[in-house]
Parts: structure tokens; sequence; C-alpha cells
């Protein structure tokens, strides 16, 4: 499950040029109380998540919900350096770019509102 909160879904919204409705419609699923956007039904990866000039790339990423802005810093991924191995290995992200300290790791663990840390 990929849970999307409503400010998100807004700004996907935004972000794809459509209504909130119909962005309910092509691209999320209700899950309970909870929202979750669509799942390729092969892979169960992304729907957003899309082959670009030869690489995986999230085609929403300026607008991704706060689960995926938190991966890989999940507490199942940093339990041992074989879990972070194991359950990153499909992220084309992970292991890539800048070194994290342990405290911006701390800090994009505990974030559940980032559009009020971008908007200020």
């Amino acid at each position: 499950m990929i849970w999307i909160t409503k400010p998100e879904i807004e700004f996907l919204a935004e972000f794809l040029q459509l209504s909130v409705e119909e962005v309910h419609e092509k691209y999320l699923r209700p899950e309970g109380a909870r929202t979750s956007i669509d799942e390729h039904p092969l892979t169960k990866d992304c729907i957003f998540l899309k082959r670009v000039g030869g690489q995986r790339q999230c085609t929403i990423y300026p607008v991704r919900p706060n689960q995926c802005r938190t991966w890989p810093f999940w507490a199942s991924n940093l339990a041992s350096p074989r879990a972070w191995n194991e359950n990153t290995q499909d992220c084309p992200g992970v292991n890539r770019g800048p070194v994290h300290s342990q405290a911006d790791i701390e800090q994009q663990k505990k974030q559940t509102r980032w559009w009020t840390d971008e908007k200020t």
C-alpha cells in the first residue's frame, strides 16, 4: 500500500492538472478508512514509478506522499545492513547520491506533513 493523505491528494491533483475527483477515479483506491495509490497488477510497483530514459523514476516526485519521502529510512530497513540491502534493492535511488547523517535520517523519519516544511 502506498498511503496518501487528503492534502497530498490535493497536491497530486494540482501537479497532474486534474481535479481531486479525477485523481481519485484514475489513480487511487480506498483501503478501509485510508486511501492508497494504485499499484501495477503484476509488479505491485506504484503506478507512478515508470521507465524514463531507461531508468525507473517516480513521475510525481515533487509531490510524492510522505510514505515515499521517508523511504528508505523505515525502521524495518534500518534494522541491519542485511535488511537495508534486501529491502532497498528495487529502489533506483538507494545507495546513490549524498550520504545522510544520523540526525538527517531521524528528522526525515519523524516528518508527517512535508508540505508545511516546504511551504514556509
